[in-house]
């Protein structure tokens, strides 16, 4: 890590507030002091990178379309091909721990445009759509012309709209979530009743704990410049999310720290919230076979009758632990689901 970055650290300039300590408020104070001591004085960097310059690293494409990607590949050449489609506040390092899990599979797991680790993004229009066309170009110059797709978040949004515009390259879904841009679009009162309560708790989230959606779509070039010049103010937006989240000790500290600074070294913090910024247009129905894969403590999780409105459920599957990072939190059963949708796949 390089020295001006810890000397940034050590010159952070806390302000006092009324809610310090209140985490309903925010990042805890204490905790952030814990960790942004521990950034500057402990924390090594260095290895981090070494490992993640490690993986098996392609690049496809070129100019503004150069995609680069994780392309782990199986010992069978025949092996069904799996692509792993991140979010934000993350990068590809969601899928460290399951990567080991998936060896009998050719694994394709792309830095999205505008994310840690992504060629740099230099021109807007980086919309969710636009982004599938630069992933499935990429998947394409790859030789691969069928696979499932994985993911959720932004990835889970990514992977629908790609099943639904090439239907014949996407043998099967598996996500964690249903895109949340579909709550915009659907009549409650045409639920089931389960479903119409989950909209309910849904607008609910967005209206407590969705701020930081209307600020990184609306204004994105003011909160870059805060969070792009100060690593505590970065920080604290990210460890918020991270931990909030997830399930009860996710990270330690090097490991959230390692996702942060990842967002920091490659200065992509104001480029990832293009999908926030640019309109995604998202079919009204995915018929493609889905395995929905629903983790206790996600952000908003979805009952089997409301995932049903837009995408073929073939299985859900309820999990009792994991949130939102659900693939570093349970990587074993993360993969165990993959693998049914690869069987689904199959089948199909």
């Amino acid at each position: 890590m390089t020295p001006e970055l810890r000397e940034r650290i050590r010159r952070t300039r806390r302000v006092a507030t009324p809610w310090r300590d209140d985490s309903t408020r925010g990042t805890d104070g204490a905790h952030l002091d814990g960790l942004l001591e521990h950034w500057a004085n402990a924390y090594d960097w260095d290895v981090h990178e070494r490992r993640i310059r490690a993986f098996p690293w392609v690049t496809a494409g070129a100019g503004d379309t150069e995609l680069r990607m994780i392309h782990q590949r199986s010992a069978d050449p025949g092996a069904p091909v799996v692509v792993l489609l991140h979010g934000w506040p993350d990068s590809v390092l969601r899928f460290e721990r399951v990567l080991p899990l998936l060896a009998d599979v050719h694994v394709v797991v792309p830095a999205l445009p505008g994310f840690p680790f992504a060629a740099p993004l230099t021109a807007p229009g980086m919309s969710v759509n636009r982004i599938v066309r630069v992933v499935a170009d990429a998947l394409d110059e790859l030789g691969y012309s069928r696979y499932t797709l994985s993911g959720g978040d932004v990835g889970g949004a990514v992977a629908e709209v790609l099943a639904g515009e090439h239907p014949d390259r996407v043998a099967s879904l598996h996500l964690t979530n249903v895109a949340p841009q579909h709550a915009f679009a659907v009549d409650p009162a045409r639920l089931a009743p389960d479903a119409a309560a989950y909209l309910a708790r849904a607008a609910q989230w967005f209206r407590t704990d969705g701020g930081y959606i209307a600020e990184q779509s609306t204004r994105p070039n003011t909160l870059a410049v805060a969070l792009g010049d100060s690593p505590a103010g970065l920080a604290a937006w990210l460890v918020e999310k991270l931990e909030s989240w997830s399930g009860e000790s996710a990270f330690t500290p090097d490991e959230l720290l390692t996702w942060v600074t990842a967002y920091w070294v490659t200065g992509t913090i104001g480029t990832s919230f293009a999908t926030y910024t640019e309109p995604a247009a998202l079919p009204a129905r995915i018929e493609t076979p889905t395995v929905l894969s629903v983790f206790a403590h996600d952000t908003k999780p979805e009952p089997r009758s409301y995932a049903e409105v837009f995408l073929n459920v073939r299985e859900y599957v309820a999990h009792p632990a994991g949130g939102h990072f659900a693939a570093w939190e349970q990587p074993e059963a993360y993969a165990a689901d993959v693998h049914r949708a690869v069987e689904l796949g199959t089948q199909s």
